[in-house]
């Protein structure tokens, strides 16, 4: 049985990476996905037994985040499943942060994703699920991405308060937060730097995207209906052990 079967869903940052795994894992289990990035082209492409929908919107612009969920709310009447992936990582240490690099971080990690799921669960329907992608970065403090390991911090802890505050209408709030994971992001590494992760993680290996999605399908389904205000970690125990 699809686990989101005819259910309507938002991928905010949608088109590759973990985010595209998302939207793909989601349509493939039966739901109408409307996966949003800044690059891709627009279309519908049938996917499994659901649909995704790729739309161009800007995510770090709040404006256009809020035409977008008006246009869904309009084409498709609700917003059953939100996932909230847009980010960005950029290398910077304590003496060479400048102004721009925090404010387009926070922008888009934290403000866009703030105003996304503000805006999703105003047309969500009583029961829905909220999945952010998070980081293990909000627990750890690696070297040179302070900035990025806050943002993470922050999602982590509007995970926790927006639980509680939409708990009266059972819409569940949660957080995956990988560990390093093979995807663009990381293809542009070094070897050097791939194999001093790898050597951090208990499993030897990166993650996967689809592993990702495959704990964020988890969360948003009916089988972690007694979930909330949780953090799944998907790190090859990186960070647990």
């Amino acid at each position: 049985m699809s686990r989101l079967s005819k259910k309507i869903s938002v991928v905010v940052g949608g088109h590759d990476g973990i985010g595209g795994a998302i939207a793909q894992r989601f349509a493939a289990e039966g739901a109408t996905v409307y996966a949003t990035s800044r690059r891709a082209e627009e279309g519908d492409v049938g996917h499994g037994v659901g649909t995704l929908r790729t739309r161009r919107v800007d995510a770090s612009d709040v404006t256009a985040l809020a035409a977008f969920f008006e246009a869904v709310r309009s084409e498709a009447g609700r917003v059953d499943v939100l996932a909230v992936s847009a980010g960005i990582s950029e290398f910077a240490t304590l003496d060479t942060i400048e102004e721009d690099h925090f404010d387009r971080t926070f922008a888009l990690n934290v403000r866009s994703l703030l105003f996304a799921t503000k805006a999703a669960t105003a047309i969500m329907p009583d029961g829905g699920s909220v999945v952010l992608v998070g980081s293990i970065a909000d627990q750890i403090g690696t070297k040179g991405y302070g900035v990025y390991g806050a943002t993470k911090a922050a999602v982590r802890s509007f995970a926790r308060t927006w639980a509680n505050e939409l708990a009266p209408r059972n819409i569940r709030v949660n957080v995956v937060a990988p560990g390093p994971t093979d995807t663009a992001m990381f293809a542009a590494a070094s070897d050097e730097v791939r194999d001093t992760l790898t050597m951090l993680i208990p499993l030897a290996r990166m993650g996967r995207a689809d592993e990702v999605a495959s704990a964020a399908l988890f969360l948003a389904s009916e089988e972690a209906g007694f979930i909330t205000g949780a953090e799944l970690p998907v790190d090859g125990g990186m960070a647990q052990v």
